[in-house]
């Protein structure tokens, strides 16, 4: 098996090397592994692609891709740019704010990162460019803050993870993730007030209570579709699949009915775009099932849970160096495939140290954010780039306060349990019994050597 395991990651860092596409390197490598095994790999791969991708769960990513295309490109963010400019558009620099709380907003509704940076920043960068904000800020702003509607639920990612999680709660994930999105959020609003004090930017002025009324009036349908799906989804109306179909239904109407800003000749090409997504989503989830199989006939998951939880007995430093591993792998790999290659490596090992999946879970897509927004993968920002009108090398050194602040956002996602569960709890998603009994941190002693050779000295004193 040490074999199989080593030809496994070596076709596979090959390829990758060689620039072949992520699908076809994850499909070839567990080709070869199986070859390696002695099985017949054209049956195995074909089986396991077929099996990983044969959920009904999966059924929700397509239909969510194709309400993110329809909210793209139906008005909505300029609705929530300007609901979001009477809130904190009177603070210093308080274009960046809205621009941070705009993509917050319209990234929790589409799912899609590089849809809030594209249709938001569509806007927003050009409009702070004019108002004399630094250009790579802006860029930088829009790049980072994007990333927070994949923790705001709906989001496609956290399907994909609890499909590769094997029994985790879709909507215990979607409850989970809002919290996080939201101190992510502040975190990032922080380095902008940052910004601004240093910049001496300029504040608008103070909007008025009726301003603000009929702002979130004009917004109140685009907030409308997260009140249906979470709402719906949390009352047992709808599953997750389902409140996804209603999602496209409610954002065709809004997009092409009600705010005509989506003629009905584009809707082929919305259509189209969508399937290509959609494809190349599904080859990845089918190609990594195939290689999650593989990794675990090769044992490399206990592997590697046998040689973290050997680094240390402090759950802290095992946390500190996963994470340090994901915030590399999410600067070349993209999130779905991270995803699905690491969640069955990395899951035992946080079970074994009493960390509820649902925490995992947001944990690890709270640490490939950050690889949206650095190179060489860094979808969020190549087309933050684009929509600015700049360069990755004159952005860097703006990004990586912003990077700083998403780290923050996750150590605190990471060591304090109750702010990923503490809703799904509230919510009646996971039950109060099983999240403390995972709480990790709550349990020190669980992981100190000595207390618990202490422990198991007393438990034999009272033995009759």
């Amino acid at each position: 098996m040490g074999v199989v395991a080593l030809i496994l990651v070596l076709v596979f860092v090959l390829l990758l090397v060689m620039n072949v596409p992520i699908a076809v390197s994850i499909a070839l490598a567990t080709f070869f592994a199986i070859l390696a095994d002695g099985a017949d790999p054209s049956i195995m791969v074909a089986a396991k692609m077929a099996n990983g991708v044969n959920s009904f769960a999966l059924l929700a990513i397509p239909f969510f891709i194709l309400s993110g295309h329809l909210m793209g490109r139906g008005g909505m963010a300029r609705r929530l740019i300007d609901f979001a400019g009477t809130l904190v558009g009177f603070l210093p620099g308080g274009l960046a704010y809205v621009n941070t709380l705009t993509c917050m907003l319209f990234g929790s509704i589409s799912g899609s990162a590089a849809a809030a940076v594209s249709s938001v920043g569509g806007f927003m960068i050009p409009e702070m460019n004019r108002k004399g904000y630094n250009r790579e800020f802006n860029v930088s702003v829009t790049t980072t803050a994007a990333t927070t509607g994949l923790l705001i639920p709906p989001s496609n990612i956290m399907i994909v993870y609890s499909v590769a999680a094997g029994s985790v709660s879709i909507a215990a994930m979607f409850m989970a993730g809002v919290i996080p999105g939201i101190v992510t959020g502040f975190f990032i609003m922080l380095v902008c007030g940052w910004f601004a004090f240093r910049k001496k930017y300029d504040r608008a002025e103070r909007s008025s209570f009726i301003d603000i009324v009929r702002s979130f009036g004009h917004a109140a349908l685009t907030l409308l579709l997260i009140v249906i799906v979470i709402g719906g989804i949390l009352g047992g109306i709808f599953t997750a699949t389902e409140a996804a179909a209603i999602a496209v239904v409610y954002s065709f109407f809004l997009s092409v009915v009600v705010y005509r800003e989506i003629p009905l000749k584009d809707l082929p090409r919305i259509l189209l775009d969508t399937g290509i997504t959609t494809a190349v989503v599904m080859l990845l989830i089918g190609a990594s099932s195939g290689m999650s199989w593989i990794m675990t006939m090769a044992n490399i998951p206990q592997t590697v849970s046998a040689a973290l939880l050997g680094l240390s007995d402090n759950p802290i430093v095992i946390l500190l160096t996963i994470n340090l591993l994901l915030i590399a792998v999410g600067t070349f790999m993209d999130m779905t495939p991270a995803v699905l290659i690491f969640t069955p490596i990395f899951l035992p090992v946080v079970m074994e140290l009493g960390m509820h999946p649902v925490h995992f879970g947001i944990m690890l897509i709270a640490n490939l954010c950050i690889g949206l927004c650095t190179p060489p993968v860094g979808t969020c920002l190549f087309i933050g780039c684009g929509v600015g009108k700049t360069t990755i090398a004159k952005v860097t050194a703006t990004l990586l306060p912003f990077f700083g602040a998403m780290i923050a956002a996750l150590l605190v996602i990471t060591y304090i349990p109750a702010t990923s569960l503490w809703l799904p709890v509230r919510t009646k998603q996971l039950k109060k019994a099983d999240v403390e009994k995972s709480a990790f941190m709550r349990h020190h002693a669980a992981f100190d050597p000595a207390a618990e050779a202490e422990k198991d000295a007393g438990d034999a004193d009272e033995t009759p």
